[in-house]
């Protein structure tokens, strides 16, 4: 992004290269190429520098749009976050400009659903879908009156206590902060883990 600045303010911006007029006089593109950073300054042409020391990972933030300023003290244009805003962690019951609960067509009301219901849902159909390829073993067994696998049917019952303890650990997460640790990964002696843990693998 490029910005012009005259008289210490900015006011123009733009994204690719373009011809200009400034102070009547004509500028090709050719002066984003050939031209030095200290030049194009010389006639207010700068190109932003994108500051994103306040910008934080939107799987768990909302973050503000990003602010032009001019910094005279360093002779740039910088492009910069305000304080972004956690996500709900928790389900919230949506109500009107008077306090009272929207309801849906159905006369039921409307939740917006926080990180923590978001995320346990994640979880449930990951579960879900990491079981579905030998659900058939369990039909088989209960159609024919057979036994499944002993193996099986361990590491089954494996993946859904793994999936209930991940759902405690998310319930137990006292903000946002706490909710993304669980799934941020860390390397530890050439070992990469999260606290949330991992499903176990059929062997």
């Amino acid at each position: 992004m490029y910005a012009i600045v005259e008289s210490g303010s900015i006011t123009q911006t733009f994204n690719n290269p373009r011809k200009l007029v400034i102070n009547n006089i004509r500028y090709s593109t050719k002066i984003y190429s050939l031209w030095s950073v200290e030049e194009k300054k010389a006639i207010g042409l700068y190109e932003v520098e994108y500051d994103n020391t306040n910008k934080k990972d939107e799987d768990w933030y909302i973050n503000t749009n990003q602010t032009l300023t001019y910094d005279s003290s360093g002779d740039k244009v910088v492009a910069s976050y305000g304080t972004a805003t956690a996500k709900a962690i928790a389900d919230v019951n949506e109500v009107d400009d008077n306090g009272d609960p929207l309801l849906n067509s159905n006369g039921d009301q409307i939740v917006t659903k926080g990180l923590k219901t978001v995320k346990k849902e994640m979880i449930n159909n990951q579960c879900e879908g990491i079981l579905r390829p030998s659900d058939w073993r369990v039909i088989k067994a209960k159609e024919t009156g057979g036994t499944m696998n002993s193996g099986w049917k361990t590491w089954r019952a494996s993946v859904r206590t793994k999936c209930n303890s991940m759902q405690s650990q998310i319930d137990s997460a006292s903000d946002v902060d706490a909710l993304a640790t669980l799934f941020t990964y860390t390397t530890t002696d050439g070992v990469t883990s999260r606290p949330l843990g991992e499903f176990p693998i059929k062997e």
